[in-house]
């Protein structure tokens, strides 16, 4: 279907109780957010540029302020990632900063573990880095943790992670975007050898066939999927393609839907390469000269789920500290003979039986890759990393751009898309993950380390070798008292976390936990000490998007009472811990100086970023930025300034693969758990158009709750009707670790096929992480949020 960007966003929006509009060009929808907002007139405000807070799109808003306050915001038409366009969350951004029950003092849990009292923030901050230093007297480094996020800023990061490593000598450090963003890190690593995507959002513009593999771009990233769309429309021969286990909005405007079976993206992925090597649709010189072939472990039983149980192939409640990191892929060399044998078994019949998927599509899908006149942008995000196999996935999405060499050019690639604002500049790029150091150094690396305690000037040796905790692993630690103090920011993992009966506590249970956060969350309410946090352009900071976009922004207002930036809480810790030499710089004015100090890790080794002044005066660059210019495709000759080729590809992050990318083979495996007579139905988790994740900033916001009051679970009508069940009905679902009431949807924008049902995670009074089970990814660590079975019954 062609359609303008501007009326594709509007009409995502009729379908949310009226919110249309998106984009301050649009008069009817300016007019009346102004009208809720309050009417100023433009003259009347102060204007700032800055990336949304919201996804990792990174689409650029400017904010109007006047006496103090945020009153309005505009799509920042000099912004390329956007053009002026923003979602409808991005649109109702002030809001997000002034809910009445803002945190704006340190509370601490009463000693009979009742409620909470306020505090001063010195008495806050001493009995923070008292807790620390008492756990690492008693039990050491490794009894103590941090967890953080992807929507932390660039900064934060930074702080947390230099402060544990070479303060604590701990690494301890996670970000939520483990439970996001993990698979495909690992599957730009084990075949690039570096992480991100090699492209850019110009691909959108660029590509001829969009297929998008498990991701509903039309709700999770409208304005990128309006970008699809524009150029749909400028030419009618572009193709989308929507791979995924229910229909979503995505599928209305898809030439293909193309449904399979939960899990078995796998097979068909292989099927597809099936016939690029049967059909001689293999670009055998690119392969020749930049690829090389890999296999790895593939018994089931020696890599296991993961999961928390005795189901789970590998771990049980009281595994310690020497079993967390049990499995470790064993590469070995492989070959193009040996891939031809290995595809033998996944021939368009079987795939088909294995996938439900019929034979004439994975025909068409094949021949989309093997088209050499045509773009192919492969497109995913958590349908493909939140998966017990999400490293395999994304190497085979890899794959098929590798064996065709539809790589590293315009409209030709594989992209990984993002779910937060700095999951790529923070979780990533500044190395927050338990095993990573800043530019994709690893803390298992000596040579790494040394460059990591040369830069922040700590002797050799601080920094340990053993990787800390993986997310899964921190918090079954933390139960289990190994870890015995953590501290929470700028997420919500008493919603997020798979299974998440299994972390809750008692007041006084002997360990100490501190959040810090803008608003009251199940966190929060779990916590012994609050703190709380400035929010977004109430401090200085900056982001990373999907694309490699670096995007910086002023201090626009004042937070309200006594809230403070992630950062400065973390600094501030350290010095009363003695460790303030790790931060010598001065007090009001440290960011451009610590921006610096990080930025030194990925200067001349292709991981450039831009310098703070660049960015300050920009609207962000791709790195690597070298000699003041950005680098739009990297690894492609006459893009890449690190590519010495006149034309082609150069892999040259790969040197442990003599400089070419690896080709993985890959099998089919079954999922974690499947539907059964006790529990028939497959349940998948995700968010939608009007929530970003656990919703406990959207939900503020009047409108997007209106428009989404609360979590329901989507039913096919011929379940529904077999099961006496109308839309409305409250229902209940239950799984092997719980159950949850709540509305039944039928035929509503999500249609799920029989035998599946949908629930959104955004609704913290209805937990849907009570339902799912934590097995994961045992290489990227990783759970899987998308399968589990279940029943459904009337409540």
């Amino acid at each position: 279907m062609a359609m303008k960007r501007r009326r594709f966003l509007r009409t995502l929006g009729a379908g949310t109780a009226g919110i249309a509009a998106f984009s301050c060009s649009d008069q009817e929808a300016a007019r009346r957010i102004a009208a809720e907002q309050g009417s100023v007139q433009d003259a009347d405000l102060t204007w700032t540029k800055a990336p949304c807070r919201y996804c990792g799109t990174g689409c650029g808003v400017e904010v109007g302020v006047k006496n103090g306050r945020i009153m309005a915001v505009r799509g920042d038409e000099a912004n390329p990632v956007n053009r002026g366009l923003l979602c409808v969350k991005g649109y109702h951004l002030p809001a997000m900063l002034y809910g009445e029950d803002r945190l704006t003092t340190p509370l601490l849990r009463n000693s009979n573990g009742q409620g909470f009292s306020e505090i001063s923030w010195d008495e806050a901050l001493n009995l923070i880095a008292q807790k620390y230093q008492e756990a690492l007297d008693e039990a050491g480094p490794t009894s103590v943790a941090f967890y953080g996020s992807g929507q932390w800023g660039i900064h934060d990061g930074y702080a947390v992670t230099k402060w544990f490593r070479g303060g604590l000598r701990s690494n301890n450090v996670e970000p939520n975007a483990r439970l996001c963003m993990a698979s495909a890190v690992m599957g730009f690593m084990t075949q690039f050898q570096s992480d991100e995507p090699m492209g850019c959002y110009e691909d959108l513009e660029a590509g001829d066939d969009f297929i998008l593999w498990g991701n509903n771009m039309a709700e999770m990233h409208p304005v990128l999927f309006s970008r699809i769309l524009a150029n749909k429309r400028e030419n009618p021969s572009v193709r989308i393609v929507d791979l995924a286990t229910r229909r979503t909005p995505t599928s209305d405007y898809a030439d293909m839907y193309v449904e399979f079976k939960p899990n078995t993206d796998l097979a068909l992925a292989n099927g597809i390469l099936h016939l690029l090597v049967a059909n001689n649709q293999v670009d055998q010189a690119f392969v020749q000269e930049n690829v090389v072939f890999r296999r790895g472990t593939e018994e089931l039983e020696q890599i296991g789920y993961g999961s928390w149980g005795p189901d789970g192939l590998g771990l049980s409640p009281d595994d310690g500290p020497a079993e967390h990191y049990r499995f470790a892929d064993q590469a070995r060399p492989s070959s193009f003979d040996e891939l031809e044998e290995f595809l033998a078994d996944y021939a368009p019949a079987r795939v088909s039986e294995i996938t439900g998927v019929p034979v004439g599509q994975i025909h068409a899908l094949a021949e989309m890759y093997g088209d050499q006149g045509r773009g192919t942008v492969s497109l995913w995000c958590m349908g493909v990393n939140q998966h017990v196999r999400g490293t395999w996935m994304n190497n085979l999405i890899n794959d098929l751009h590798l064996i065709t060499g539809k790589i590293s050019r315009p409209g030709a690639n594989p992209f990984s898309l993002t779910g937060q604002p700095s999951a790529c500049g923070t979780a990533r790029e500044v190395g927050t993950l338990s095993n990573r150091l800043p530019a994709d150094l690893v803390v298992m690396n000596p040579a790494h380390r040394a460059k990591a305690e040369e830069i922040w000037d700590l002797e050799p040796g601080t920094i340990p070798e053993r990787p800390g905790y993986h997310t899964m692993d921190m918090f079954r630690a933390f139960m289990r008292g190994d870890v015995r103090v953590m501290w929470v920011q700028t997420t919500n993992p008493w919603v997020s976390i798979p299974n998440v009966r299994r972390i809750q506590r008692e007041p006084n249970d002997g360990r100490f936990l501190v959040v810090s956060d803008i608003y009251p969350t199940p966190t929060t309410e779990a916590a012994d000490l609050i703190l709380p946090s400035a929010g977004w352009v109430e401090r200085e900071g900056t982001f990373g998007n999907s694309e490699r976009r670096t995007q910086h922004w002023e201090k626009a207002v004042e937070p309200p009472g006594e809230a403070k930036e992630d950062a400065w809480q973390v600094m501030e810790v350290a010095k009363r811990m003695g460790m303030g030499h790790l931060f010598p710089w001065p007090e009001e004015d440290w960011h451009e100086a610590m921006y610096e100090e990080y930025r030194r890790f990925g200067l001349g080794i292709g991981k450039d970023l831009a310098s703070y002044q660049q960015l300050r005066e920009t609207r962000g660059l791709l790195w690597p930025v070298v000699d003041g210019k950005e680098t739009r495709y990297r690894y492609a000759a006459g893009f890449d300034p690190y590519v010495q080729k006149d034309r082609g590809v150069h892999f040259y992050k790969a040197t442990g693969f003599g400089e070419r990318a690896a080709f993985w083979l890959r099998p089919y495996h079954p999922p974690a758990e499947a539907p059964d007579d006790e529990y028939p139905f497959w349940l998948s988790t995700g968010r939608i158009l009007e929530h970003w994740h656990t919703g406990s900033m959207t939900r503020r916001v009047k409108q997007l709750h209106q428009a989404a009051p609360e979590a329901y679970v989507e039913i096919n009508r011929v379940d529904a009707t077999e099961l006496s069940i109308n839309s409305g009905d409250l229902v209940r679902v239950v799984s092997r670790r719980g159950d949850l009431e709540l509305r039944a949807k039928v035929d509503g924008r999500g249609q799920p096929p029989r035998g599946t049902l949908f629930i959104p995670f955004f609704d913290e009074d209805r937990l849907a992480n009570l339902l799912t089970v934590d097995a994961m990814c045992n290489i990227s660590k990783e759970p899987d949020f998308k399968k589990c079975a279940v029943r459904i019954e009337r409540a």
